[in-house]
């Protein structure tokens, strides 16, 4: 009687669970699916805008500074700026992402703006809340926050606590098919819809119940700042106005890529706070992405001073573990094949959710 009563419960809380987040999660599972060729999307998006042409014309050795300058000319009062690819071709635009703060909870505070390189000139500009600049940086900004600024941060680390709490239910109480569908022993039966959300619901849960556990605890993980209240308290504070670098951008990222030669960035941080510090981050040579970009060169912005070269030979077990966060995440770590894989993983919660339902509708 106890066991029936226990089942009866753990029923009922993962029947809620996927009710009560059923669409949030189909959002964020079909977001998530899009975004793995995040990068490739965009670019084939805006292929035409964003292939910039030398006109014979060789790169100025000052490009990298040149856009920083612009931009903190525009936005006097910023976190900080990110070039996204300094592994940019010849024919590429240089892609910024700027960090700003309107004081307000509800925006998540980026932007994102393009440049020719050559010229100077603006390709595009403006608020990941909008559209315009990308679509697919809107769906990045959507895909954690909603849309929502902090609140909606935290939003969606409490989704992946919820998807967690019912593949676990789930677990518990199809605990006697999980190995019946892994040894093919059950199939779908088509003959209604009823039997067809019935099956579906048992076998692409057990199939996909390990890796949709390691997508929702990484995506929690990374949003764990959304519970603290110091970043809130930030979010409310106006950025100071800039304090511009004193040494060339370009510069100091020659100098990085002569401090560690194997590196090859995928991340540069230009500052304009002084607390903060030129940075150059990426993979050395060979290396698993798994392990992240956790290669780094760090600059004093204001001297020049070379301050710092972080390895990833150099970090603990307990380091490494953090840096695969995101990329086992977000899939980063392969080739197409994976890509792929994590994009079908993506689609998961949300054939989970409706056929639930189905499932719930059918008992009601």
């Amino acid at each position: 009687m106890k066991k029936f009563t226990l089942n009866r419960s753990l029923f009922r809380l993962h029947s809620w669970l996927g009710l009560v987040t059923g669409v949030f999660l189909i959002l964020l599972g079909l977001s998530g699916s899009v975004l793995v060729f995040r990068t490739e999307l965009d670019e084939f998006a805006n292929r035409e805008l964003l292939h910039v042409s030398s006109a014979g014309n060789p790169l100025p050795a000052d490009a990298l500074m040149r856009c920083y300058e612009k931009i903190t000319g525009k936005y006097p009062n910023l976190d900080g700026i990110a070039w996204l690819n300094p592994d940019a071709g010849p024919g590429d635009a240089y892609n910024f992402r700027i960090y700003f703060n309107d004081t307000r909870l509800l925006t998540y505070d980026l932007a994102l703006i393009s440049f020719n390189p050559y010229t100077g000139a603006i390709l595009r500009e403006g608020p990941a809340t909008d559209f315009t600049p990308s679509f697919i940086e809107w769906l990045f900004q959507f895909h954690f926050s909603f849309q929502l600024g902090m609140p909606g941060a935290a939003l969606t680390a409490i989704f992946g606590i919820t998807m967690l709490l019912s593949l676990l239910t789930g677990a518990v109480i199809y605990k006697k098919m999980i190995w019946k569908v892994l040894t093919f022993r059950i199939s779908i039966n088509w003959k209604n819809w009823r039997t067809i959300s019935s099956g579906l619901h048992r076998i692409v849960g057990v199939w996909s119940l390990l890796f949709n556990a390691v997508i929702f605890f990484t995506g929690f993980w990374m949003n764990l700042f959304a519970f603290d209240a110091k970043t809130w308290e930030k979010e409310l504070a106006p950025a100071r106005p800039n304090t511009l670098m004193q040494v060339r951008a370009d510069d100091m990222y020659l100098h990085a890529m002569h401090a560690m030669p194997d590196l090859e960035p995928t991340y540069v941080y230009l500052p304009t706070q002084p607390e903060r510090k030129f940075e150059v981050r990426g993979y050395h040579q060979g290396q698993w992405k798994i392990w992240g970009a956790s290669n780094s060169v760090r600059f004093d912005q204001q001297t020049g001073e070379l301050l710092k070269i972080t390895r990833l030979s150099d970090k603990s077990v307990s380091e490494r573990i953090e840096a695969a966060v995101q990329p086992v995440h977000v899939g980063n770590f392969g080739g197409l094949w994976v890509k792929i894989f994590y994009v079908l993983i993506g689609l998961t919660p949300g054939l989970l959710a409706v056929s639930g339902f189905l499932l719930w509708w059918r008992r009601i």
